[in-house]
Formats: C-alpha cells, structure tokens, sequence
C-alpha cells in the first residue's frame, strides 16, 4: 500500500457515482472493476493517479490533474492557442485557467460550435483518430442539395486526399433559398465537411458542429467555456474506448 492509495467507495463517491453506501452496494453487485477485474471487496483501496475503474462498463475519471472542456467556438476564431498576428485565437478563451490544455481537433475559422479542449492526451487522440468510431455531428448550411447528392454523402465521395463517407446525412429543414443538413462523420481531415459538399456540388455558406459523441453544444452560446464532468465525462471517455 501506498500514501497515495484510498478506499475505492470513497473515489466512487468523489467522483459523484453517489453516497458511500451506494457505491458499496454496488461494489457487491459487482458492477464496479479495477484494471479490468470486476471487484467485490469493501474497503479496496486504489491509487485514483494509476489504477483504471470502470462503473457499469464507463471510465471513471479520477486523475485529479485531468480536465475536459467543451468551448462553443465563435465564427471567425482561429483554432489555434496562440496568433502571432494578434487575431482571435482559442487561447484567448482559456488563458486565465490553471492547467494547460490544448484543441481536440481543429474547426476552420468559418465554422463555429463544438470544441473539446484537455490536458489528456490518449483521450484526445482517439477522439481524433476514426479508427475509434466516435462520431462528430454537423450541421451545414447550403442553398440546395439534390436527393442525389445526399445519397453520395453517405456513400462515399473522392476527394483530393482519398475517399470520405457520412455514416448520416438528412435534410432537417429546407426553405425556398437554403437547406439545413445534418451530417454526421467519423473522421476530422482539414476542411472535411466543406470539401465534401464542394464534391457533390453544394457549397457550404454556413456550418456548425453540434455533437461529439456523447457531448453535445445544446443550448451553449457563442463563447462559453464549460466543464465536462460526471456522466457525460464517463461517456465520453466510455464512447473513446478507454
């Protein structure tokens, strides 16, 4: 044992799974594991920094130094923490806070909504990398677009850089100037979105995402730097195979 190491109810508790007695009862249903090993035994003790728990099957998330945010990116901001040219940058937005954190991906300055900024850097990765599946949802603006066209999304289009695929696309609005598509994609290439529509012939003229896997923007304005923590924490980390 060592000073660092605690009883795993009281990290349970901490992290707002519940009361300690409820987290010992589900201690003895054994839905509660460590590094993988479901566990039963009252009064465990782990090391929050090292050991890996999972509740139910979701991440919990103990390293005290670990920290995710979700930043509702103004049009016009650069994706960037520092602009030698004193243009609006994401640093701007997370200057004053005590860890160092760094952008999940990139949005161009064109495109506002959903940003993830951490310090984790495995998280961060395979937020990134679409060979982990965790869907980014859009939601583009274009004048119009053809049942055709629409098709092709999620069929796959060739871009200069190979083959990209929507694994969803639907018309949520349409008016007599515009229609309103939301897309959804696994992967996060430069400028993916607006290059794919280009390819089917529908030109983005304004673009927003919505969603990372379980995160969503919702109600979040332009702007707002927020905290991701308790369950949709758990879900993010969960939805990242980690």
């Amino acid at each position: 044992m060592t000073d660092t190491e605690i009883r795993l109810q009281k990290v349970l508790a901490a992290a707002g799974i519940g009361s300690r007695r409820s987290c010992e009862i589900l201690i003895d249903q054994g839905r509660v594991s460590i590094n993988g090993e479901p566990v039963r035994e009252q009064g465990r003790r782990v090391d929050p920094e090292v050991d890996i728990i999972h509740v139910d099957g979701e991440r919990l998330q103990t390293k005290a130094e670990v920290v995710v945010y979700a930043l509702n990116k103004p049009k016009g901001v650069l994706t960037t923490m520092v602009d030698d040219q004193g243009r609006a940058c994401v640093g701007d937005y997370v200057s004053e806070l005590e860890q160092r954190v760094f952008h999940v991906g990139r949005l161009d300055a064109d495109t506002e909504g959903l940003l993830l900024l951490t310090n984790d850097g495995e998280l961060a990765n395979r937020l990134i990398h679409p060979s982990f599946g965790v869907d980014k949802t859009y939601i583009a603006t274009v004048k119009e677009l053809t049942n055709k066209a629409l098709a092709e999304l999620t069929g796959g289009v060739q871009l200069d850089d190979g083959t990209a695929q929507a694994t969803k696309a639907r018309i949520i609005d349409r008016t007599k100037n515009s229609v309103m598509v939301e897309l959804v994609i696994h992967e996060g290439r430069n400028r993916i979105v607006r290059r794919m529509f280009d390819a089917v012939g529908s030109p983005v003229t304004a673009l927003v995402r919505t969603k990372i896997g379980p995160v969503a923007l919702g109600q979040q304005r332009p702007g707002v730097l927020r905290v991701i923590s308790g369950p949709q924490l758990r879900a993010l980390y969960t939805a990242a195979g980690l």
